[in-house]
């Protein structure tokens, strides 16, 4: 069930929809986003939305070359709407989102921003390290989430902090199963 501030919507492209339960990914959200609720000490989370999207590798490389430069498929993007994120490629990034105005209709929730898994890469991922592709697809879930609310591994330090929080949740995420 979600935060009471949050709305989690989940969508897994059709080929992956016998391999992956949307209620399991949309109990990860929740927990997630509950957990790092606590970890910063806030109760007073504005309502937001959040999107994930369970992909093919095609969409996830189209939209990886498109908003982060790199013309590789990857295992999670994250889109967040509170901030943005850094873009690698040699040409110009795509407009930003604060170059336009853009205003809400009165009483609706603000969008946390949208996760997209690629499950062809997590399956390998999965593969290599010895995991369940569940249990890979959980890990990539919680980290993508991380990153909209503002954890990044850029520096040793943040990375120490983002990788416990990870670790937390994930605990967390699998004793609940």
């Amino acid at each position: 069930m979600p935060p009471p501030h949050h709305r989690i919507r989940v969508q897994v492209f059709d080929e992956f929809s016998e391999a992956c339960s949307e209620s399991r990914l949309e109990k990860t959200a929740a927990q997630t986003l509950r957990s790092a609720s606590e970890a910063r000490a806030r109760t007073d989370s504005p309502q937001s939305r959040l999107d994930v999207v369970v992909a093919d590798d095609e969409t996830v490389k189209r939209l990886n070359s498109e908003y982060r430069g790199l013309d590789q498929t990857t295992d999670v993007l994250a889109f967040s709407f509170q901030h943005e994120g850094e873009y690698m490629g040699d040409d110009s990034p795509p407009a930003s989102a604060d170059d336009f105005d853009f205003i809400l209709p009165p009483r609706e929730e603000t969008w946390l921003g949208e996760v997209i898994i690629s499950y062809p890469q997590a399956v390998r991922q999965a593969g290599q390290s010895g995991r369940d592709a569940g249990h890979e697809l959980t890990a990539l879930l919680v980290h993508g989430i991380l990153h909209l609310l503002g954890y990044d591994h850029v520096d040793p330090a943040e990375e120490a902090a983002m990788k416990a929080l990870e670790s937390l949740i994930l605990d967390r995420v699998m004793s609940d199963e």
